[in-house]
Protein backbone atom coordinates (compact mmCIF):
# COMPACT_ATOMS: atom_id res chain seq x y z
CA UNK A 1 0.00 0.00 0.00
CA UNK A 2 1.63 3.29 -1.05
CA UNK A 3 2.19 5.82 1.69
CA UNK A 4 0.40 8.53 -0.32
CA UNK A 5 -2.82 6.53 -0.05
CA UNK A 6 -2.97 7.03 3.72
CA UNK A 7 -2.35 10.41 5.34
CA UNK A 8 -2.27 10.36 9.10
CA UNK A 9 -0.31 11.82 11.98
CA UNK A 10 1.41 8.67 13.17
CA UNK A 11 2.63 5.55 11.41
CA UNK A 12 3.64 2.21 12.90
CA UNK A 13 7.05 0.72 12.23
CA UNK A 14 5.37 -1.82 9.96
CA UNK A 15 3.81 0.92 7.84
CA UNK A 16 7.12 2.80 7.64
CA UNK A 17 8.91 -0.42 6.76
CA UNK A 18 6.48 -1.04 3.91
CA UNK A 19 6.52 2.57 2.70
CA UNK A 20 10.33 2.85 2.68
CA UNK A 21 10.98 -0.74 1.54
CA UNK A 22 13.24 -1.35 4.56
CA UNK A 23 13.07 -4.14 7.10
CA UNK A 24 11.89 -3.25 10.60
CA UNK A 25 15.17 -4.35 12.17
CA UNK A 26 17.01 -1.90 9.87
CA UNK A 27 14.84 0.95 11.15
CA UNK A 28 15.50 -0.08 14.75
CA UNK A 29 19.25 -0.31 14.06
CA UNK A 30 19.28 3.14 12.46
CA UNK A 31 17.67 4.55 15.60
CA UNK A 32 20.73 3.40 17.54
CA UNK A 33 23.14 4.83 14.95
CA UNK A 34 21.49 8.18 14.15
CA UNK A 35 20.52 10.33 17.15
CA UNK A 36 18.29 12.47 14.90
CA UNK A 37 16.06 9.45 14.26
CA UNK A 38 14.10 8.86 17.44
CA UNK A 39 10.41 8.23 16.86
CA UNK A 40 8.15 8.66 19.86
CA UNK A 41 6.64 5.64 21.54
CA UNK A 42 3.02 5.26 22.58
CA UNK A 43 1.83 3.95 25.95
CA UNK A 44 2.20 0.38 24.73
CA UNK A 45 5.85 1.07 23.83
CA UNK A 46 5.29 0.90 20.06
CA UNK A 47 7.19 3.32 17.85
CA UNK A 48 5.07 6.05 16.29
CA UNK A 49 6.69 7.66 13.27
CA UNK A 50 5.64 11.07 11.99
CA UNK A 51 6.10 12.41 8.45
CA UNK A 52 9.36 14.12 9.45
CA UNK A 53 10.68 10.80 10.77
CA UNK A 54 9.78 9.09 7.50
CA UNK A 55 11.51 11.85 5.52
CA UNK A 56 14.61 11.37 7.68
CA UNK A 57 14.50 7.60 7.09
CA UNK A 58 14.30 8.19 3.33
CA UNK A 59 17.16 10.69 3.55
CA UNK A 60 19.34 8.21 5.45
CA UNK A 61 18.38 5.49 2.97
CA UNK A 62 19.49 7.73 0.09
CA UNK A 63 22.78 8.51 1.81
CA UNK A 64 23.56 4.88 2.51
CA UNK A 65 22.15 3.03 -0.49
CA UNK A 66 22.33 5.50 -3.37
CA UNK A 67 25.20 7.80 -2.41
CA UNK A 68 27.18 4.91 -0.85
CA UNK A 69 28.00 6.68 2.40
CA UNK A 70 29.20 4.68 5.36
CA UNK A 71 27.16 4.87 8.57
CA UNK A 72 29.78 7.25 9.99
CA UNK A 73 29.77 9.40 6.84
CA UNK A 74 25.97 9.61 6.87
CA UNK A 75 26.02 10.50 10.56
CA UNK A 76 28.51 13.30 9.81
CA UNK A 77 26.40 14.58 6.92
CA UNK A 78 23.28 14.73 9.11
CA UNK A 79 25.21 16.50 11.86
CA UNK A 80 26.64 18.97 9.34
CA UNK A 81 23.18 19.78 8.00
CA UNK A 82 21.81 20.10 11.52
CA UNK A 83 24.67 22.38 12.61
CA UNK A 84 24.12 24.63 9.58
CA UNK A 85 20.39 24.77 10.22
CA UNK A 86 19.64 23.42 6.77
CA UNK A 87 16.64 21.26 6.02
CA UNK A 88 17.29 17.70 4.95
CA UNK A 89 17.37 17.76 1.22
CA UNK A 90 18.58 15.42 -1.44
CA UNK A 91 20.03 18.51 -3.12
CA UNK A 92 22.56 18.81 -0.32
CA UNK A 93 23.98 15.43 -1.30
CA UNK A 94 25.84 16.78 -4.31
CA UNK A 95 29.20 16.73 -2.56
CA UNK A 96 29.41 13.82 -0.14
CA UNK A 97 31.54 13.80 2.97
CA UNK A 98 34.14 11.09 2.58
CA UNK A 99 33.92 8.35 5.16
CA UNK A 100 36.58 8.59 7.82
CA UNK A 101 39.44 6.21 7.12
CA UNK A 102 39.84 3.04 9.12
CA UNK A 103 41.99 3.43 12.18
CA UNK A 104 45.49 3.80 10.82
CA UNK A 105 48.28 4.86 13.09
CA UNK A 106 50.48 7.41 11.37
CA UNK A 107 52.49 10.29 12.59
CA UNK A 108 50.94 13.65 11.81
CA UNK A 109 53.90 14.64 9.63
CA UNK A 110 53.32 11.64 7.30
CA UNK A 111 49.69 12.45 6.62
CA UNK A 112 49.09 13.81 3.14
CA UNK A 113 46.18 16.21 3.14
CA UNK A 114 44.04 16.44 -0.01
CA UNK A 115 43.49 19.78 -1.61
CA UNK A 116 40.06 21.03 -0.62
CA UNK A 117 37.59 21.69 -3.37
CA UNK A 118 34.92 24.25 -2.62
CA UNK A 119 31.40 23.15 -3.51
CA UNK A 120 28.72 25.62 -4.60
CA UNK A 121 26.90 25.04 -1.29
CA UNK A 122 30.06 25.80 0.71
CA UNK A 123 30.44 29.12 -1.10
CA UNK A 124 26.91 30.13 -0.07
CA UNK A 125 25.99 31.45 3.33
CA UNK A 126 23.46 29.39 5.27
CA UNK A 127 20.87 32.14 4.77
CA UNK A 128 21.36 32.31 1.00
CA UNK A 129 21.36 28.53 0.72
CA UNK A 130 18.12 28.35 2.69
CA UNK A 131 16.60 31.01 0.41
CA UNK A 132 17.72 28.99 -2.62
CA UNK A 133 16.07 25.86 -1.24
CA UNK A 134 12.83 27.70 -0.38
CA UNK A 135 12.66 29.12 -3.92
CA UNK A 136 13.37 25.71 -5.37
CA UNK A 137 10.61 24.16 -3.26
CA UNK A 138 8.16 26.82 -4.47
CA UNK A 139 9.08 26.12 -8.09
CA UNK A 140 8.71 22.38 -7.58
CA UNK A 141 5.27 22.84 -6.00
CA UNK A 142 4.24 24.93 -9.01
CA UNK A 143 5.44 22.20 -11.35
CA UNK A 144 3.48 19.59 -9.41
CA UNK A 145 0.36 21.75 -9.66
CA UNK A 146 0.88 22.05 -13.44
CA UNK A 147 1.28 18.29 -13.77
CA UNK A 148 -1.77 17.56 -11.62
CA UNK A 149 -4.04 19.96 -13.51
Amino acid sequence: MPREAIKKLYYSIGEVSEATDLKQYVLRYWESEFPQLSPAKNRAGNRTYREKDIELVNFIKTLLYEKKYTIEGARQKLKELQDNGLALSILSLEDPIPAPPAAVVESESNIKRPKSSVSPQAAMTPASYKKFLVNLRTELKQLIELIDS
